[in-house]
């Protein structure tokens, strides 16, 4: 699929049961040169140290089921706790009122880079100044000596004021890529439910 996709200019079909984004990778290579430290005092950020992995997806539903994520929600315990317990991985949960409002999780397993792995707020508190507090806080927690490079990517899946957030935060592209998988609403992975701005299409059972 990647290499038709590769050589074919125009449209190209996908059957049913399978979705493609646009994905758009963002870096800075440096931290922003005017970053306001924004303060809120009705919201804190823990640190979560070693989350376990039921308590961690059931975070990551909540946040990123209208947008589709799901690839933590494919891993098995072992799996997924090897990622999250690694001492270069740093997962964070901002709260208000000490309840969970999102998710924040900083990857800094490649030398001199940090990539912004997950973040993102739950439905309720979007449009509410949180998401902007948030990222203050990552570019605060990201470049830390060492740091050359703090990356992200994001896709046409997301929520559609994704990409100029991160633009007007700093990030710049340099890349784009298409990304085919499977609906992860059809192998119950998520609820069929999820994402309604992404059509679902059944796959057509064999006669």
């Amino acid at each position: 699929m990647r290499d038709r996709i590769l050589e074919t200019l125009g449209y190209l079909d996908l059957p049913p049961g399978r979705l493609a984004t646009l994905v758009v990778y963002l870096e800075m290579r440096e931290p922003p040169a005017e970053r306001m430290p924004l303060s809120r005092d009705d919201l804190r950020l823990r640190r979560w140290e070693r989350p376990e992995p039921e308590a961690y997806r059931r975070l990551f539903r909540r946040v990123g089921e209208p947008w589709l994520w799901f690839s933590r929600l494919l891993l098995a315990d072992e799996a997924l706790c090897a990622v999250l317990h690694d001492p270069a991985v740093e997962v964070f949960v901002p709260e208000r009122a000490r309840e969970p409002i999102g998710l924040l999780e900083l990857d800094f397993r490649r030398e001199g880079e940090c990539e912004l792995a997950f973040f993102g707020l739950v439905p309720e508190a979007i449009g509410k100044g949180a998401g902007r507090w948030l990222m203050d806080r990552a570019l605060a927690l990201a470049w830390r000596p060492g740091v050359r490079r703090f990356w992200v990517h994001t896709c046409h899946f997301d929520h559609p004021a994704a990409l100029g957030f991160y633009l007007r935060t700093g990030f710049r592209p340099y890349k784009l890529a298409v990304e085919v998988f499977e609906d992860p609403r059809l192998k119950g992975v998520l609820p069929r439910s999820a994402a309604p701005h992404v059509p679902l299409l059944e796959p057509e059972i064999p006669r």
